[in-house]
C-alpha cells in the first residue's frame, strides 16, 4: 500500500506572506512594549476625585475611609470579590515594593464617565470600567457617598 500526500491547499508564496505578516506584527508589538510606551487612549479630564484608604476589620469587612476627613464612608462586607481582588492586587504591589498602606488611593471619575483607581505610590492604575458596569458601580458608590457632618 502506498501513501499519497494531499494536494497543497495554500500556495507556498501565500503561506510565506502570511507568516511574514504575523512575524512582523509580533515584532512591532514587542518593540513597543519593550520601549515602555503607553498605547492606551489618554484619560479624559478628572471630573471628581476622592482619596480613600481601605482597612481590614476583625469581622472580615473592609472599612472605606475618606482620607481627608478620616471618616468611614462605606464598608465592604461579604464576598464582594471584585472589590476585594482589586484592593488585594494593589496592596500586594505596595508590599512587594516595600511601601506600607498609610497613603491613600485615588478614586477618579473622568468627564467621559470612566472610573479609575490609582495608587500614587506605585503609579499603578486600574481602569474599573474594563471589568463591566456592575463591578465599576461598586467603586462608583464610594466616589459619590457624602461625608457625614461631625456633630
Amino acid at each position: 500500500m502506498r501513501l499519497t500526500l494531499e494536494p497543497k491547499l495554500i500556495p507556498k508564496g501565500m503561506g510565506i506572506a502570511v507568516l511574514s505578516v504575523i512575524l512582523l506584527t509580533f515584532t512591532w508589538v514587542a518593540s513597543i512594549s519593550l520601549q515602555g510606551r503607553d498605547i492606551r487612549e489618554p484619560d479624559a479630564p478628572t471630573q471628581q476625585m476622592r482619596q480613600l484608604r481601605f482597612e481590614d476589620r476583625a469581622d472580615g469587612s473592609i472599612a472605606v475611609i475618606e482620607f481627608t476627613s478620616g471618616q468611614q464612608i462605606d464598608s465592604v462586607v461579604g464576598e464582594s470579590g471584585f472589590v476585594r481582588g482589586v484592593l488585594r492586587g494593589l496592596a500586594q504591589e505596595r508590599k512587594r515594593e516595600g511601601f506600607d498602606g498609610a497613603r491613600p488611593f485615588e478614586l477618579i471619575g473622568h468627564t467621559d464617565g470612566r472610573l479609575s483607581l490609582v495608587d500614587p505610590v506605585t503609579k499603578r492604575k486600574v481602569d474599573l470600567d474594563s471589568f463591566g458596569p456592575i463591578n465599576a458601580e461598586n467603586f462608583l458608590r464610594m466616589l459619590t457617598i457624602p461625608v457625614k457632618e461631625q456633630k
